[in-house]
């Protein structure tokens, strides 16, 4: 029997219950390999791919194997052969979580796979290529560049646009051509050993009283857009939590202090609730926070407005809407 056919065999699922894991292998679910507050596991519906958006890594049902085990890679080939083929296998018990100091330095080590990236400054077609993919406005996602939140390199064999900050510790890749990641089935993949909770442009909100605090990478582009176009480079950051399910870390939270904060909050049930989770979090350092309501804005092709981003092909008769998008 080869890896292939094994893998035909044993699916993630089958590996949650041998390893005997709390909770349930869903598409969103707790990750098993690090001290998990949020679900940032995600499990394909048949079983085959997984991905830990926290930094643990992914793959398919042998890498799965090999973390749970915590064996080398060879030696967790052997033992997923056996497994599948009905040998006796010893079952490892469940390790306790690492502690933090442990978790950090893992995730340090991670983070020197991050490719280097390049600044659009240098790179002005990708910049181009960008702005036109996502429907901003060249002005805005060299704002964004400047900035030190935008980067161009290479991730997983394809071309991608990155966004990070100057902390160094969280981080995000998009393909350039707007497709899904081959195998793993979602368009933006956090780099391995980022703190996924981080919000991304916190340190630069520093010395500028206004935020926009975004969900996602696309929205976080969208914000400079409006930003350079509402004329507030000066006073306004954007700032962006990748993914609803994350709460803002104790130790960001002072980079937000006493500013006043607008919440571009998804208009779905997640993003409402993330929305209301964040404001709560941030009135205890003493911010100004409201909420933008999208709802009853509608993009030109008449499709209703999710998101910050939809808002930059709104419908032409209500573009009136967005002139106080940006708080005084």
């Amino acid at each position: 029997m080869n890896l292939a056919e094994a893998k035909a065999r044993i699916t993630i699922t089958n590996l949650w219950q041998h390893f005997g894991f709390d909770g349930e292998p869903r598409t969103s679910t707790k990750c098993p390999f690090h001290e998990d507050r949020s679900a940032s596991l995600s499990i394909r519906a048949d079983g085959a791919l997984f991905n830990c958006f926290a930094g643990c890594g992914g793959g398919d049902a042998v890498d799965f194997f090999r973390l749970a085990s915590g064996l080398p890679h060879a030696e967790a080939c052997r033992r997923f052969l056996a497994l599948a083929g009905g040998s006796t296998v010893v079952h490892h018990p469940r390790l306790p979580p690492p502690k933090p100091a442990d978790v950090g330095a893992a995730q340090a080590e991670r983070r020197k796979t991050w490719p280097t990236l390049a600044p659009g400054i240098g790179q002005p077609e990708a910049l181009a290529a960008l702005a036109e993919l996502r429907h901003v406005s060249s002005e805005g996602a060299n704002l964004m560049d400047a900035r030190g939140l935008l980067g161009f390199g290479r991730w997983m064999d394809s071309p991608a646009w990155f966004v990070t900050d100057s902390a160094n510790v969280n981080a995000q890749a998009r393909r350039m051509d707007g497709q899904l990641w081959g195998g793993i089935e979602v368009k933006a993949l956090t780099l391995p050993g980022s703190r996924a909770a981080w919000p991304v442009g916190a340190p630069e909100a520093q010395g500028r009283p206004v935020v926009l605090l975004c969900e996602g990478a696309p929205d976080l582009l969208a914000a400079h857009h409006y930003i350079h176009a509402h004329g507030r480079a000066q006073d306004t950051a954007a700032v962006a939590m990748l993914g609803a399910a994350h709460g803002i870390p104790a130790d960001a939270l002072p980079l937000l202090a006493g500013k006043r904060i607008r919440i571009m909050a998804h208009a779905d049930p997640a993003g409402i609730r993330a929305a209301a989770r964040w404001a709560e979090q941030l009135e205890t350092v003493g911010a100004a926070v409201d909420v933008a309501n999208l709802a009853g804005l509608l993009m030109a092709d008449g499709s209703p407005v999710k998101d910050l981003n939809d808002c930059t092909r709104l419908d032409p008769g209500q573009t009136t809407e967005l002139e106080t998008l940006i708080p005084l």
